[in-house]
C-alpha cells in the first residue's frame, strides 16, 4: 500500500529526478535509510519505472513533431502493427486507441522529408491501410509527470 509519503517522495522524485537520498530525506524530514527504503519498494513495486534525462529534441536537429494516425487491418485485439511501429527509431510513444485508427503515434523528426521516409517505413509494414499526420507547430506543455492531485486520487481509492 502507498501512503501519504509515498506520493510525497514520488512528487519529488519526479520534478527532481537527481536529487540525493539525503537531500530527499531532508526535505521530508524523515531519515535517509527510511527514505531509501521506501523508493526501493517504489521500485520493486514498478510504481517507479526508471530514471531518465529529458533531453531538448529540438537543439538536437529534431524539431518536428508530429503525431501519426495508423490505420490497420490488425485483428481486433492484436497489436502486432503497433510493436513493429515502436521497433521504428523516429517513433516515441504508440498508444493502441479506440475509434477510427487502431494507433496514435509520437514521432520526432529533423525535416519533412525525414516525415516522409518515415511514412514510407510505415507503409512498407504489411497490414498498414492508412495513416493520418497531424504536425506540431508549438508545444505548450509535454510532461510524463501525474500531477499531486492526480496522485492524491489513489489514496481516497485506497481509502
Amino acid at each position: 500500500m502507498i501512503d501519504r509519503i509515498d506520493l510525497n517522495i514520488l512528487t519529488i522524485i519526479q520534478n527532481e529526478g537527481r536529487i540525493s537520498n539525503a537531500d530527499l530525506a531532508r526535505q521530508l524530514q524523515m531519515a535517509p535509510s527510511g527514505i531509501l527504503e521506501r523508493v526501493k519498494k517504489l521500485e520493486k513495486k514498478g510504481i517507479i519505472r526508471g530514471y531518465e534525462v529529458r533531453l531538448d529534441a529540438a537543439k538536437l536537429g529534431l524539431a518536428i513533431t508530429a503525431f501519426i494516425h495508423v490505420l490497420t487491418t490488425d485483428r481486433v485485439g492484436s497489436t502486432e502493427i503497433g510493436s513493429q511501429l515502436a521497433a521504428i527509431d523516429e517513433v516515441l510513444e504508440v498508444h493502441w486507441i479506440a475509434g477510427d485508427y487502431n494507433y496514435l503515434v509520437k514521432c520526432r523528426l529533423s525535416s519533412t522529408d525525414g516525415l516522409r521516409l518515415l511514412l514510407q517505413k510505415f507503409g512498407s509494414i504489411p497490414g498498414i491501410r492508412d495513416t493520418r499526420t497531424t504536425l506540431v507547430l508549438e508545444t505548450l506543455k509535454e510532461t510524463q509527470n501525474l500531477a499531486g492531485s492526480q496522485l492524491e486520487l489513489y489514496l481516497k481509492r485506497e481509502n
